[in-house]
């Protein structure tokens, strides 16, 4: 985890155990630096990360610096947005879309209380 953000920093090391290995649903954001859209979802994502703490997973992939998992899951245009439940992608979104959109899709994968 990366200092108070409850979202995850995902690399080469951690991906299997906090992706493929989760018992949780889990976002995975692939983004990077110079993406203008990225950066416009940043918060949204961020802010998912608090409202789903202890429900779900929220990642950060950054594909210039793990371009080898970018390129196992094809993303080729970003922001891409991954939903993963049993270690599989079930849902996915491409480009800068509201919080709420992201919202419901995570909901979808969460069992409800």
């Amino acid at each position: 985890m990366t200092n108070d953000a409850k979202y995850v920093t995902l690399t080469e090391n951690n991906f299997r155990h906090e992706v493929l290995e989760s018992s949780k649903p889990v976002l995975v954001d692939f983004w990077a630096s110079w993406c203008g859209p990225c950066h416009m979802i940043a918060p949204a994502i961020e802010e998912l990360a608090s409202d789903y703490d202890g429900r779900a997973t929220i990642g950060k992939l950054n594909v210039d610096e793990q371009p080898g998992i970018a390129q196992r899951y094809g993303i080729r245009s970003i922001p891409s947005v991954l939903f993963f439940q049993d270690g599989q992608v079930v849902d996915q979104i491409v480009g800068a879309v509201p919080k709420k959109a992201l919202a419901e899709k995570l909901n979808r994968l969460i069992p409800v209380a």
